[in-house]
């Protein structure tokens, strides 16, 4: 029981990282390869400027990255697909931009986590950065996106469009 918490505390240190490191290379124009050798050298299970970063499956940290950066043009257009008519990515602060990449490349290309699961995780970093509205809207966008790309988990539920 302790090693399955400590792998789901683990996972969600990798989540909670891959969105500062996606942050940090849009801001910097770092690549993968940095960004990932600047994150698990210095940051990830370390204390950086008074802040705690906890520590993180690396393995599952360098998937999410590398593959957000990968699969880029497959997300973005389903994140666009999901968010209200008129509002786009591009409009979406970054941070929260980083989110939504994150839990839509984990909803669309890793099955072995639950959708429901995935969702709450980053609803959960979403409140990491935000105390208002927006771990909202990271719930109400993923939950569409998880409906399109993994409609299946859904079938039978509320809002799901199948009974």
């Amino acid at each position: 029981m302790a090693r399955s918490t400590s792998k789901t505390m683990e996972r969600s240190g990798a989540r909670l990282s891959v969105v500062q490191a996606l942050y940090e290379m849009e801001i910097s124009d770092k690549g993968v390869i940095e960004a990932l050798a600047e994150f698990e050298a210095f940051w990830i299970g370390r204390e950086v400027e008074g802040i705690d970063h906890p520590p993180a499956e690396i393995a599952f940290f360098r998937d999410l990255l590398r593959g957000v950066v990968e699969e880029q043009r497959a997300i973005d257009p389903q994140i666009d697909g999901a968010l209200a008519a008129g509002w786009s990515l591009k409009r979406i602060e970054s941070v929260l931009r980083a989110i939504l990449r994150a839990g839509t490349y984990e909803l669309m290309f890793r099955r072995d986590v639950p959708a429901r699961a995935a969702i709450s995780e980053y609803v959960d970093v979403a409140h990491s950065f935000f105390s208002g509205e927006e771990p909202g809207l990271v719930n109400a966008v993923l939950d569409k996106v998880a409906r399109d790309v993994r409609g299946e988990e859904f079938a039978g539920l509320p809002g799901s469009g199948k009974s």
